[in-house]
């Protein structure tokens, strides 16, 4: 049983801060990006100001190709099967309903996979997190910063709203490098902190794969999204399923299954506390 609450609290810990795939530092130095660059590069053509038209026309199409690709919304639910394993070993299951209200509000409600019952609900803004532990009978209030605290990575609201979406995150068009094959290009690009390679099947410009690498190579965490599964939904072509692996001294695997989702359709974000519940 206390491995069941642990596994639960680690739980909402991850779906609130599932944008947890960016990697802090401080900014970098154009030779210290460089030299980060081409340790890890792979992604074969390196793009400078003298590039051939045709290498800056492929990487112009496949960029605008993303861009039209990006899911935009209203609302968006949906019924997320949630599975991750840790240091620890596998732990227990979560199914998340997730409801959002673009640029406004995510609310998370987690049930426990095994028995069905709901263990905690969580609502999160631009600016504040709230969180209400059914399992401990607690609710806590923190301001957005705390999910950066309590994963050690710092994200936004708008980062976790596109993660849920299945639309790239950290993904700039400052664009250092690609590769090119029959069925897929690759765009390796440059953050303040971090280098980002994405993979995009052709045709279509569907993004399939996202891998993320500190620039701080002392630290050495990296990540990696694939995204399959994909189904047809109005004009948007939605992944169901994505695996997220992250690393640094310890794995974090977790894999979402998306089991119903809808945009657009008027929903309800209720955040009721009870009142004899610790605050925190």
């Amino acid at each position: 049983m206390k491995k069941l609450i642990r596994g639960f609290n680690n739980g909402w810990i991850f779906l609130i801060g599932i944008a947890m795939i960016v990697f802090s530092g401080s900014c970098k130095s154009t030779k210290k990006i460089q030299a980060a660059i081409s340790k890890k590069d792979t992604t074969g053509v390196t793009i400078s100001p003298s590039s051939n038209a045709d290498s800056l026309n492929i990487i112009r199409t496949a960029m605008d190709g993303i861009h039209k690709k990006h899911t935009d919304f209203k609302t968006f639910s949906a019924k997320i099967k949630v599975d991750y394993q840790d240091s620890k070993g596998k732990q227990p299951g979560i199914t998340a309903f997730v409801r959002m209200i673009k640029d406004s509000v995510i609310w998370i409600s987690g049930y426990a996979t095994v028995f069905n019952i709901e263990a905690f609900r969580a609502k999160i803004t631009m600016d504040s997190v709230f969180v209400i532990d059914k399992i401990n009978k607690e609710v806590q209030f923190r301001s957005i910063d705390y999910l950066q605290e309590v994963t050690q990575i710092p994200f936004d609201f708008k980062t976790l709203q596109d993660l849920l979406l299945g639309n790239p995150i950290f993904f700039t068009d400052s664009v250092v490098s690609y590769k090119e094959t029959e069925s897929k290009i690759l765009l390796g690009t440059v953050g303040q902190d971090f280098k980002h390679l994405l993979t995009i099947n052709k045709p279509g410009n569907t993004v399939v794969h996202s891998k993320l690498d500190d620039l701080d190579i002392n630290r050495n965490r990296t990540a990696d999204i694939t995204y399959d599964e994909f189904e047809q939904h109005n004009a948007i072509n939605f992944s169901t399923y994505r695996e997220i692996t992250v690393s640094e001294k310890n794995k974090l695997d977790i894999q979402l299954k998306f089991k119903q989702y809808e945009f657009d359709k008027e929903i309800q974000v209720n955040f009721n506390i009870p009142k004899n519940y610790k605050r925190r």
